[in-house]
């Protein structure tokens, strides 16, 4: 490992993997082959019979027949009805790889029994919610400073997004600034102030439907890796009243799809502080993923705030919180208004014992059981072999690793520029493929995010990731032109 007790054996080549991203959507869509589709399709139908009837019900009582976006799948989603391991069963009995993993919250691997133990003797002393103080809550916030010494003081909440919510609240009254500056592409939940610049840098307010355009008044976004744009950016607000903060997913926009220079978050930290504007790391995917230490422990970047989610609470519900410098957090005091003003947060269920204790017992697994650096060896045994796939087969796909966060562009879809002639075409035509490729990973076992995103865990064996191995390269087999 490049840094102990870190996820990262060794940082990406940025650059190259950018150009084989352009080489990727230069060339012609390679989807899986019509018959083949067909087979992955009858799967579904004939295998999936219970999942189909459920879902097909679904969706007189839930917009899409899902709650989450996750749980999307085409042709239509599967029914969970067991996870643990490296695996999830299904409501017909088929048995899955699991690459999602919860979207990244269970490094330990699903349903992880030492810590299932200890919430299940939790909830039957005191349940899941009391409204008052536990114990946890504070056994909690000093694990995390032990690991994360930039935070100081930990406030914790009921999601990632309501988490960078509350940082740009304390951002603004703490620098008494308006302007927030985000990397175009980056996902920092969906509050209406950050549904600007999703999935495709420089499309500002494209995806913000029903959101008030007056909503972004003070959010502006910057290209990735453009250190340049970012100064200039914070020149300019510097004239017009001043940048409050830059956010930034530290490992690069949307879980490092799309990647970053190692030397960015430095020379992002070198702006902010030139320019008087705060720092907020969102480690809510690389919060404890990467290692113990978050991302800023890899980097060496101390950052004035940190945003969590997903792993605080061990992969149970409410997950979120924000941390850092003590005279920051200290704006979300609880209680009535004193003679200090403070940044208004609350939550019915936030840091309720279940989800403190989850988060605390979790953290102590990982640290026992190395579960970042195993995960890590796994995401790159992962990468290592589908590259060799992609080679052995003479595909333009490109396959990348952030340690357990593991990366398979086969098409390129988010890398679409927007303002070029016939792009919703192409996006429309390449999303079509990214759902089939998605449909075919999982008629062959595969659970992936989206056909384009895997997390691995400590479930994750050699046995178990060269099973998958197995498995992808059955799908590789079926690929236009092979």
């Amino acid at each position: 490992m490049e840094k102990e007790g870190y996820a990262i054996s060794k940082w990406h080549n940025t650059k190259e993997i950018y150009e084989r991203i352009d080489n990727l959507l230069k060339q012609p869509v390679r989807g899986i082959k019509k018959d083949a589709m067909d087979r992955y399709i009858e799967y579904f139908n004939t295998k999936c019979s219970k999942s189909k009837e459920i879902i097909t019900e679904a969706k007189k009582y839930i917009p899409g027949g899902v709650q989450h976006n996750l749980a999307f799948n085409y042709p239509f989603p599967i029914v969970i009805t067991k996870a643990e391991g490296a695996y999830m069963y299904d409501a017909d009995g088929n048995r899955y790889i699991d690459f999602l993993q919860a979207g990244g919250p269970t490094i330990l691997g699903s349903n992880y029994k030492p810590v299932q133990e200890k919430v299940i003797e939790l909830i039957k002393e005191c349940g899941p919610v009391t409204g008052l103080f536990s114990e946890y809550e504070l056994k909690i916030a000093k694990l995390i400073n032990k690991y994360m010494p930039s935070v100081e003081m930990f406030r914790m909440l009921g999601s990632g997004t309501e988490s960078v919510m509350a940082a740009i609240r304390i951002a603004r009254l703490a620098t008494g600034k308006k302007k927030v500056i985000k990397l175009g592409g980056a996902y920092h939940g969906w509050s209406d102030q950050m549904v600007y610049g999703l999935h495709v840098p420089g499309t500002r307010g494209f995806e913000a439907h029903g959101i008030p355009s007056s909503c972004f008044k003070h959010t502006q976004e910057v290209f990735p890796n453009n250190i340049e744009q970012l100064e200039r950016k914070l020149r300019f607000n510097k004239l017009r009243g001043g940048t409050a903060a830059v956010i930034v997913e530290p490992v690069g926009p949307e879980s490092g799809t799309r990647p970053i220079d190692k030397d960015y978050n430095k020379n992002v930290r070198e702006l902010c502080d030139k320019y008087g504007a705060l720092l907020i790391f969102d480690e809510v995917v690389t919060g404890f993923r990467i290692g113990l230490g978050g991302a800023q422990g890899y980097f060496d970047v101390k950052p004035d705030l940190t945003v969590f989610g997903k792993i605080v609470a061990g992969g149970y519900p409410g997950a979120g919180g924000v941390g850092g410098r003590r005279e920051l957090i200290e704006c979300l005091a609880a209680g009535i208004q004193g003679d200090k003003k403070r940044a208004y947060v609350g939550g019915t269920l936030a840091a309720n014992p279940l989800s403190a204790a989850a988060g605390y017992f979790t953290l102590l697994e990982i640290e026992k059981t190395n579960a970042c650096e195993v995960a890590g060896r796994a995401g790159d045994r992962l990468t290592k072999g589908l590259s060799e796939l992609i080679e052995k087969y003479k595909l333009p796909y490109v396959a990348y690793n952030q340690g357990s966060i593991c990366h398979l562009e086969t098409t390129g879809t988010m890398f679409v520029k927007l303002l070029s002639l016939g792009s919703m075409n192409e996006i429309k035509k390449r999303k079509k493929m990214m759902e089939e490729m998605g449909a075919a990973y999982m008629a062959e076992g595969i659970i992936t995010l989206a056909g384009n995103r895997m997390y691995t865990s400590l479930a994750d064996t050699d046995d178990v990731i060269d099973e998958a191995l197995n498995r992808f390269e059955n799908v590789f087999k079926n690929v236009d032109g092979v």
